[in-house]
């Protein structure tokens, strides 16, 4: 329970953050105020969230009250050597084992430990299924359960981590310990939180899948903001439409009941001015949700405002999962149909980077009023929001609908032995490969890298690159192993993206073959003048093509770049350099 002094600090630390009218909804009534399994969240009136003992020591309790429907699962340890835990919960007769015949919902709190919501909106939910009037609801599904997905970050607690937030008093981190961001790391792999979380997916094969964040941003009126890749957006169209036109409306419905208004993921185009418009952000695979949609996996990414009280967020969480266990249960044939089709729809083209329309689209949108003022500080006009509710009606919104780069979606990628962990990236994700035969190394395509521009600073622990390609045919080695990715699979698009060196989070582009931009043999002029003279004149094509370059004057006057490209022609030069190691067969 908060101390009469963390009492204060909890009303006064947000001295800085726009004015909030006074909340009051219906589910403040799923509030506790005495029993063996009263939360911490409840103890403090809905101001604190308890750190990674007393969490445990509570996921011990649910599971001592009730140990026929809760089981406790390690799935794996942080780099600080801290458990991840996870609660399955289920009325099987095993509960070791989840019934078959009921959907799996998989809920995954704290990737970002400081955004806890749903951490301790889970806890109060599973308490009333355990022991309350919500048993019924595991009837109907299977819950895994993952209270804090980022323990270390959760330990590097204080009421400092987040000036954008309001409450709890205390909250944990962004990053892990390592300083990796979690909701980056999705398609490489990097961190022991995201891996023990995919090896969970691969697992129990669940129907929907929830990641809950806290939003930074605008101040606006809506409390539970969520989403999903838009229809136009994703690669598993038939699942969106499903999340958008059978879940959506039956949450959002629950949620008003309860005294939330839930609303669309968004961002400010211009962040001093909502008239701007709104920015329809879509995410790409190094995201839950867009890793999700790739490997057909329903995800649904839940973003509460920031600004609304810590206690108005929790119980909207509650109300939120509440209801899509209500909806999957009731749309669970749907879905699972939408699934199916996707696994067994591979697409001929992937969009593999997108821009922002230029041309918006127009929404209503429930927002605060704001005014403009000179800042001393800045310098610069700032926005001051003045906790007055005001509706902007027909904003302009642009979505990511700009296809800035579409893939061909090859037949199958080959790996060189001299990469197993690409192969180990593979079979963590689940995607199935294997040993390539001889006569499969024919007709195939190697990408060579023509330009290259590498980030200025590490981004995530990695050096990321981005190139532009010349294609050839390859002459793979034959004398190694060489492993096959076909791409006719249910995780094919998330192969594609993780192998194409286009895509925005494709192992290449995260720094996975970074070696083939270094060049360890070189020439010395002395032997590079007579053995080019004898080229020249003995190869009429080279001789023709140094000639055409000698008319630009920027060549014809340096003399690194002109020998520079000799050297190029000779059969000296390193024929791996710069060229992508993973072969294409189309």
């Amino acid at each position: 329970m908060l101390t009469p002094i963390l009492m204060a600090a909890a009303l006064a630390s947000d001295f800085h953050l726009p004015i909030q009218e006074v909340w009051h909804g219906k589910s403040e009534l799923l509030m506790q105020q005495q029993g063996p399994l009263i939360t911490e969240f409840e103890l403090s009136g809905g101001l604190a969230s308890p750190n990674y003992q007393m969490t445990m020591q509570y996921v011990d309790k649910l599971v001592s009250v009730n140990p026929d429907i809760f089981a406790l699962e390690i799935i794996g340890y942080s780099d600080q050597k801290r458990a991840i835990k996870m609660l399955k919960v289920t009325a099987s007769k095993d509960k070791h084992q989840l019934n078959d015949k009921k959907p799996t919902l998989l809920i995954q709190a704290g990737i970002h430990s400081g955004e806890i919501d749903g951490k301790d909106a889970g806890f109060m939910l599973l308490r009333d299924i355990a022991v309350g009037d919500k048993k019924a609801l595991l009837d109907k599904v299977n819950i895994l359960f993952i209270p804090i997905l980022n323990v270390d970050g959760h330990e590097r607690s204080s009421e400092f981590n987040r000036i954008n937030q309001r409450g709890p008093v205390e909250m944990g981190f962004r990053t892990n310990a390592k300083n990796l961001n979690l909701n980056r790391d999705y398609t490489k792999l990097d961190t022991p939180e995201i891996r023990a979380l995919v090896k969970v997916v691969n697992q129990y094969n669940p129907q929907l899948y929830l990641d809950i964040h806290v939003t930074d941003g605008a101040d606006y009126q809506y409390d539970v903001t969520y989403g999903f890749m838009p229809t136009f957006a994703s690669e598993s169209p038939k699942i969106s439409t499903v999340l958008a036109n059978d879940f959506r409306p039956k949450i959002d419905s629950q949620l008003h009941a309860m005294g939330h208004l839930p609303g669309d993921f968004v961002f400010l185009m211009d962040p001093r001015d909502l008239k701007q418009g709104l920015a329809g952000w879509v995410a790409t695979p190094r995201y839950s949700n867009a890793w999700g949609d790739l490997r057909n996996l329903p995800t649904i990414l839940v973003e509460n405002h920031s600004l609304k009280p810590y206690k108005q967020r929790v119980l909207g969480t509650y109300v939120f999962l509440e209801a899509v266990i209500n909806t999957l249960a009731e749309q669970k044939d749907k879905l699972i149909a939408a699934v199916k089709f996707e696994q067994r729809n591979l697409p001929s083209q992937l969009v593999v980077e997108r821009g922002y329309s230029k041309e918006p689209d127009h929404i209503d949108f429930a927002g605060i009023s704001y005014e403009h003022f000179d800042s001393e500080l800045t310098g610069h006009k700032e926005v001051r929001y003045t906790g007055k509710k005001q509706q902007f009606n027909k904003l302009p919104i642009y979505w990511q609908k700009d296809k800035k780069v579409v893939v061909d979606v090859p037949k199958a990628f080959y790996v060189p032995a001299q990469y197993p962990e690409v192969l180990q990236s593979l079979s963590l994700q689940g995607i199935a490969y294997q040993t390539a035969s001889e006569a499969e190394l024919s007709n195939l395509e190697q990408w060579a890298v023509n330009e290259f521009k590498f980030a200025a600073l590490p981004f995530e622990g990695r050096m990321r690159v981005s190139a532009s390609f010349d294609v050839r045919a390859a002459s793979p080695d034959k004398s190694i192993s060489w492993y096959k990715v076909p791409t006719s699979q249910p995780l094919g698009k998330l192969a594609v993206h993780l192998l194409h060196p286009q895509a925005q989070d494709s192992l290449f582009q995260w720094g996975f073959f970074n070696t083939i931009f270094q060049r360890t043999e070189y020439v010395e002029n002395y032997a590079l003048e007579p053995y080019a003279k004898v080229m020249l004149a003995q190869n009429s094509k080279v001789k023709a093509e140094f000639d055409a370059k000698l008319a630009d004057p920027a060549f014809a006057n340096s003399a690194d770049a002109r020998a520079a490209w000799l050297y190029k022609q000779t059969p000296y030069y390193d024929q791996a350099y710069l060229q992508y190691p993973i072969l294409i067969e189309r």
